[in-house]
């Protein structure tokens, strides 16, 4: 018991700890699918974002169900082809960080908006994500291996925010789908203020 309490002590601890260690860490080897891959399950905001994105897109159902994560995915490989076409995309870090507290309260609160207007804000969080893995690339770097990686990376996060949000909705219990956007939208005002 002491253990399980010590491992959770550890894993709070290790959720509310500065943004910049989790942000994006160690990229100076990224040159390779793998590297790629790694990148948003490594970064806590890239991978609490991309979870919220299957959750929203489960709530809303419907053709949200696939237009919001093909969206995002879409804008985000545009994202990072104009980070590495040297392009600058202002307020990368912010951005990311908005994405998190915002796709977090769009869960959170249930919204259902047009599947237009879901397409558009997943779109332009996208943006932020892509020109981040974008522009931590090493110029020596494949970057068809490492945008391949981190885009099936992303398509993985979104299926596991998909299925956890649509079992959710089938025992009946969409209230936990919530709640984990009340998580997820207090974990992007932690990292936002750390």
């Amino acid at each position: 018991m002491k253990a399980l309490k010590t491992k959770g002590l550890f894993t709070a601890a290790s959720l509310v700890a500065a943004g910049s260690v989790f942000a994006h860490p160690g990229h100076e080897h990224a040159s390779s699918f793998m590297a790629g891959f790694s990148h948003p399950m490594g970064g806590l905001d890239h991978l609490l974002a991309m979870v919220a994105i299957g959750l929203w897109a489960a709530s809303i159902g419907g053709r949200a169900l696939w237009a919001i994560p093909v969206a995002f995915v879409m804008t985000m490989i545009l994202g990072g082809g104009l980070a590495v076409a040297g392009m600058s995309v202002p307020f990368v870090e912010q951005g990311i960080l908005l994405s998190v507290i915002v796709l977090g309260a769009l869960v959170l609160f249930a919204k259902r908006l047009p599947t237009a207007v879901c397409v558009a804000i997943a779109g332009g969080f996208a943006l932020f994500h892509g020109a981040a893995h974008g522009m931590e690339m090493p110029l020596n770097a494949n970057g068809l291996q490492y945008a391949l990686g981190f885009a099936l990376a992303t398509v993985g996060l979104h299926a596991v925010g998909l299925g956890f949000g649509q079992v959710m909705a089938k025992i009946g219990t969409p209230l936990v789908t919530r709640i984990s956007g009340s998580l997820i939208a207090t974990a992007g005002l932690v990292l936002a203020f750390a």
